[in-house]
C-alpha cells in the first residue's frame, strides 16, 4: 500500500491507498507534530484499527508545505524503512510545466492539484482550495500550471475580525439559513459578510478568468468546498480528495 502525506498549515492529512482506491485517511493537527514519534503513535492506531501492519505499507509520498514537519516526517518513513517521494524536490519529477517566474515557492499542495485536475479533466481548468488560504489555480489545456492567486482563508478571515477588532465576537464559519443578505445581529453581519461575501468572490472571479482563458471546469477542494458550492454556480465540481490522488499520481510517475 501507497501512504500519502498532505502537510497543511493547519492539518496533516494521512491517506492509504490500495491501487487508485483510499482506503482509509486520518488527519493529525499540524502544530501538535514536531517528532516522528508523534506521527508513528497516530499511524500505528489507524493500522491497528483496520488490522493492518507496518510491513503493508510498501511506498510513501509527501507534499508539505509547512519545512519545519519535514525531519519529523523523513525520521518517521524511516522508521518504516522507506524512502519517501517529496513533492518539490529536485529528485521527484512532477510531470507538468510550471509556468511561473520561480516554480520552487509554489506549494507542494497546488502542483498536486493540477496534476489532478487535468487527470480528471484532460483539459482546461481552475482548482480553487479552501485550505489556510483559498487559492485559485489554472491549468493549461495540455496540463501545463499557468500561475493563479492567494486570498486569505475563510477561518483565517473569521479569526482575524475577532482579534483585530475590540467588540466582534469570534463567530464559527456555517452556512446562514437565511437567503438575504441584511443581518439582524453582529454574529449575523459577520456570517452573512463571510459566506455571502467568499461565494460572490468565487463566482467574480472565475467570470473574470473566464473571460481572459475561455470556457474551463472549475473544480472545488479543501475543507470548506462542500458548504459553499451548492450555492455557488461557478463551481463545476468538488472533490474533496484531489491534493491526495494528485499526490498518488505523482508517486506512480516516480517509481518505476
Amino acid at each position: 500500500m501507497l501512504l500519502a502525506v498532505d502537510a497543511g498549515n493547519t492539518n496533516i492529512v494521512f491517506a492509504l491507498f490500495d491501487g487508485e482506491n483510499i482506503v482509509h485517511q486520518w488527519r493529525m493537527i499540524t502544530s501538535e507534530v514536531s517528532k516522528a514519534e508523534h506521527v508513528a503513535s497516530r499511524f500505528d492506531a489507524a493500522l491497528k484499527e483496520n488490522s493492518l501492519s507496518r510491513k503493508d505499507i510498501t511506498g510513501g509520498i509527501v507534499g508539505s508545505v509547512v519545512p519545519r514537519v519535514n525531519d519529523a516526517l523523513s525520521l518517521f518513513f524511516a522508521e518504516l524503512d522507506i524512502k519517501p517521494f517529496f513533492v518539490g524536490s529536485p529528485d521527484t519529477n512532477i510531470g507538468v510545466d510550471i509556468n511561473v517566474e520561480t516554480p520552487s515557492e509554489v506549494g507542494a499542495d497546488r502542483l498536486v492539484n493540477v496534476i489532478a485536475a487535468f487527470a480528471l479533466e484532460k483539459g482546461p481548468s481552475i482548482v480553487v482550495d479552501f485550505g489556510t488560504a483559498t487559492t485559485f489555480d489554472v491549468v493549461a489545456d495540455n496540463g501545463a500550471y499557468l500561475g493563479g492567486l492567494i486570498c486569505p482563508g475563510i477561518r483565517l478571515s473569521l479569526k482575524a475580525l475577532h482579534d483585530a477588532t475590540a467588540k466582534l465576537p469570534h463567530v464559527p464559519f456555517q452556512e446562514p439559513e437565511s437567503k438575504s443578505l441584511i443581518g439582524k445581529t453582529t454574529e449575523e453581519h459577520i456570517q452573512f459578510g463571510i459566506y455571502w461575501g467568499y461565494v460572490s468572490m468565487i463566482e467574480g472571479l472565475i467570470s473574470r478568468y473566464k473571460k481572459e482563458r475561455g470556457e474551463c471546469l472549475v473544480i472545488a477542494t479543501g475543507g470548506l468546498a462542500s458548504s459553499l458550492a451548492h450555492n455557488c454556480e461557478a463551481i463545476d465540481l468538488v472533490d474533496q480528495n484531489l491534493t491526495l490522488q494528485g499526490l498518488r499520481q505523482v508517486y506512480e510517475l516516480n517509481k518505476e
